[in-house]
């Protein structure tokens, strides 16, 4: 299910339902989404932003994820949704 509006935006509140990790990068999926989302191991924020996700698949806590464009597939960066 996507939120009417919100597929447009670079930052989106996400709950995360898979994480797993390839050679160049993670792949991520999301409740709120039918796509595939990538985590790419040279963003500098790569350990930080996977240990995140991992927790947020694990705790079912949403995260407020933000992508390089609007409408893309790769994640810019990870924050807790406080």
């Amino acid at each position: 299910m996507t939120v009417p509006g919100n597929e447009g935006q670079r930052e989106r509140r996400l709950t995360v339902a898979r994480v797993r990790e390839g050679a160049d990068h993670a792949e991520v999926t999301f409740y709120e989404s039918a796509r595939f989302y990538r985590l790419l191991r040279e963003n500098p924020a790569y350990p930080s932003a996977l240990q995140r996700l991992r927790g947020a698949a694990t705790d079912g806590k949403p995260l407020r994820v933000r992508f390089v464009a609007p409408n893309s597939d790769v994640i810019e960066t990870v924050r807790s949704d406080d």
